[in-house]
């Protein structure tokens, strides 16, 4: 037997995908984990797992103080509808700085294989993402909501000491949810049809429905997230929405969900939760309770025998 020590590495952690989610998308990522391995080939290969808002303390110690956000000073809501987005940034502390990861939000959902994406040659790059769309994909912002992650070149991700910077007013929500506060040479860009934006096409390989006000399973619901101020170069209409939210609440006249433009679309989500309820993986008491709480629209059990019929 010989005496040399072993110089072997130790092997990689196995890929995964995290979704990060609060309370009230918490459904979707369910469907959204469910469609994963449905869709894979190779679900073996790989594990999915929730980032949850209820279990990051850091986020909590924050509610209602300032943040900062598009140069603007805004309180920080755990109850607000995407309090999760900053903890796409946490998969590489929780793979301890190694391996692969994909990230994507809670209203992703697979329609290819995403062991594809898990194992492509990633050419040297930190990441992959794909850029935004519209003005802010031009003004170089990219989607942050599905990325390819290589861990080990991501060792300056800490999520925690990041997020408060956003309370000491040294880092900007947009910069930081954008990625521009990145290394833009060390970010890849891959093909839209993984993370195809209210896109279902014979070529879409994760489904996002970005669009919040037609989110499938919210139809007729009030809208409880902030709408995006959208007035800075005309400041009078910025300073009333201001004034607005601080004397009625941020979702005052935010007016309710509207129905998904595609129901092709719609009615793909739907035949997802009516396979993770014939599976077991949800129960008709879980589509009930989030019905009772506006986290899912009040016909959603409707819609799903329409689908089983």
């Amino acid at each position: 037997m010989s005496s040399e020590h072993s110089t072997a590495q130790p092997a990689a952690p196995k890929p995964k995908v995290y979704i990060h989610v609060n309370h009230k998308q918490i459904l979707g990522a369910i469907v959204g984990k469910y469609s994963l391995e449905k869709h894979s080939a190779h679900a073996d290969k790989f594990d999915v797992e929730f980032i949850e808002v209820r279990n990051q303390p850091f986020l909590h110690a924050k509610e209602g103080e300032l943040y900062l956000r598009h140069g603007d000073k805004r309180p920080w809501l755990n109850n607000d509808l995407q309090s999760f987005t900053p903890l796409r940034f946490m998969p590489p502390e929780l793979m301890r700085y190694q391996g692969r990861a994909v990230v994507i939000d809670p209203d992703v959902f697979a329609v290819g294989d995403v062991w594809e994406l898990l194992s492509r040659d990633m050419q040297g790059m930190a990441l992959l993402c794909r850029p935004k769309s519209g003005n802010k994909g031009k003004a170089g912002a990219l989607a942050s909501s599905v990325m390819l992650l290589d861990c080990a070149r991501l060792t300056h991700w800490r999520v925690e000491e990041q997020f408060n910077e956003m309370f000491t007013f040294e880092r900007d929500y947009m910069d930081w949810i954008s990625l521009k506060l990145e290394d833009r040479s060390r970010i890849g860009l891959f093909e839209d049809e993984w993370n195809d934006f209210d896109r279902l096409t014979p070529r879409t390989k994760l489904m996002h429905t970005t669009k919040r006000r037609h989110q499938p399973w919210k139809t007729g619901l009030p809208i409880d997230f902030r709408p995006a101020d959208k007035f800075r170069l005309f400041p009078p209409k910025h300073w009333l929405r201001r004034a607005r939210r601080a004397m009625f609440g941020d979702y005052a006249f935010a007016g309710t969900y509207k129905r998904h433009p595609d129901p092709a679309q719609e009615a793909f989500f739907f035949r997802l939760v009516s396979e993770c309820l014939d599976t077991g993986i949800i129960s008709e008491q879980d589509v009930r309770h989030e019905m009772a709480h506006n986290h899912v629209r009040h016909d959603a059990l409707d819609l799903v025998r329409q689908q089983a019929a």
